[in-house]
């Protein structure tokens, strides 16, 4: 015997408010096993942005400091490697250092910068404080600072 299906007022088959049902339920139930990956995923990019985005940062302060003979001074911030500083404006500048206004970290938050620095009295220190906006954390709370960048080879 053929299962007769319902019709709709137009006279075509339609799904029944249990199918229907049946469907959101499975729907949610992948939702909920594929939703927590997803977002580590989302909090991976964001650490690695920051990383890449420092790492980029860094670039463009040695290219001001051959043009200029010193880093930005931390009055003027990473703010002169955009536009040319108002404060002590340096002889020297030649254009952008970035392609880009400087962005704020993957979090909304400015970057850290600390000319010379605290840790490295001789350059500059780079960070930002992760998700949290705190000092230290783990994971994606962590701090991401310019010296401990695994790729860093600057001479100072």
């Amino acid at each position: 015997m053929i299962p007769v299906l319902p019709r709709s007022r137009r006279g075509r088959p339609a799904f029944t408010l249990i199918e229907v049902l049946v469907v959101i339920v499975v729907i949610a139930i992948l939702a909920t096993l594929v939703a927590p990956s997803l977002f580590r995923n989302v909090g991976d990019a964001r650490l690695a942005t920051a990383r890449t985005q420092i790492e980029t940062f860094g670039t463009a302060l040695d290219a001001y400091r051959l043009d200029n003979g010193t880093y930005p001074s931390t009055a003027q911030g990473l703010g002169a490697l955009w536009q040319r500083p108002s404060i002590d404006p340096p002889a020297n500048w030649k254009a952008p250092y970035l392609r880009k206004e400087v962005p704020k970290d993957p979090w909304g938050r400015e970057y850290l910068y600390v000319s010379p620095g605290r840790v490295n009295p001789q350059s500059y220190d780079l960070q930002t404080y992760g998700a949290d906006g705190r000092p230290g954390g783990e994971g994606e709370n962590a701090d991401i600072v310019s010296w401990q960048q695994a790729c860093k080879k600057r001479v100072r």
